[in-house]
């Protein structure tokens, strides 16, 4: 499978990913955010860190970046899309995900390792995971914490669409075990087409164990059809 990594001015992850795919199996191309035009792609993922510097919004200036309208109607042919950390933010604001990420509780950066329960394991993102498995996945954010009116979090829940959700390491889901304030302690979902997924914490951090764990693995696994 092909995979596009689009480079934003201020990501710091986009080599972390692409080593992270290319390790799984996907052909990848480096995309610069001037780009007017897509490669030919399975799958387009939309790194962390802090584009264009997080000014007004995390990820209000990148929506707008000349390839990410490309990356949209990529989507709305069904493409899949992978936006992680500050991608999951551009994401909310290209509105191809609800609701919106905002200041972590604390005001703090946060910067560990969290657990998660997987919520949903049929969608292409998470279909070689065990349904409500536990997994170690790292989180670096300063703007993690996951908001959306009462309707749209009802509409998230009742159609499937919360596919990761911060945990205890027992798997109970309460408020210690939320690190960011995140509504329903929400730390990942797919839009209604279940070919968008946005999601804080970094699977590629986790995907072999010379990181010290590859419980991010599966997540590209899946995409790639592997196991």
């Amino acid at each position: 499978m092909k995979a596009s990594v689009i480079m934003l001015p201020g990501s710091n992850c986009d080599r972390d990913i692409a080593e992270a795919l290319a390790g799984c199996g996907f052909s990848t191309h480096m995309v610069w955010h001037a780009e007017r035009e897509l490669p030919a792609s399975d799958l387009v993922v939309i790194p962390g860190g802090f584009s264009y510097g997080d000014y007004l919004r995390s990820g209000a200036i990148a929506a707008h970046a000349p390839i990410l309208e490309e990356v949209r109607k990529f989507a709305d042919n069904g493409g899949y899309v992978l936006g992680v950390c500050n991608g999951f933010q551009v994401l909310t604001e290209m509105q191809l995900l609800p609701g919106t990420l905002m200041r972590n509780r604390d005001l703090r950066f946060i910067c560990k390792d969290v657990y998660l329960k997987v919520e949903n394991v049929e969608t292409a993102f998470t279909r070689l995971y065990q349904d409500k498995r536990i997994i170690r996945v790292p989180v670096a954010h300063h703007d993690g914490n996951y908001f959306a009116d009462t309707d749209t979090l009802k509409s998230l829940e009742d159609n499937g669409q919360v596919v990761f959700r911060y945990c205890a390491a027992t798997g109970a889901v309460n408020d210690n075990s939320n690190p960011n304030g995140s509504l329903h302690n929400i730390a990942g979902i797919v839009n209604a087409r279940r070919n968008v997924l946005g999601l804080m914490p970094h699977p590629e951090r986790l995907w072999e164990d010379a990181l010290g764990g590859k419980d991010g693995r599966a997540l590209f696994d899946s995409l790639l059809g592997n196991g």
